[in-house]
């Protein structure tokens, strides 16, 4: 069964603050779009949606979607 991530949650701030912050920084602000788009595509594919899906696929989404995640987090901890 799918299950949608809190990205705020596992990031440790707000939608508030992230909001702000990818105003006045463009590369977060399509981290965010991409990770939006990744994370519906691993729900599809979770929910079997999406076709037929190999394990290995949606690892790979699965990993694409944690490396855009890890690259928001870097984004968000610059001062």
């Amino acid at each position: 069964m799918p299950v949608k991530h809190d990205l705020f949650k596992d990031l440790g701030f707000t939608r508030e603050q992230v909001a702000e912050r990818s105003k006045a920084d463009k590369k977060l602000n399509q981290l965010l779009v991409d990770y939006d788009e990744i994370d519906a595509g691993v729900l599809k594919a979770e929910a079997g949606a999406a076709g037929s899906v190999s394990d290995e696929q949606l690892n790979r989404l699965k990993e694409k979607r944690l490396r855009i995640k890890d690259g928001i987090m870097q984004h968000m901890q610059q001062t």
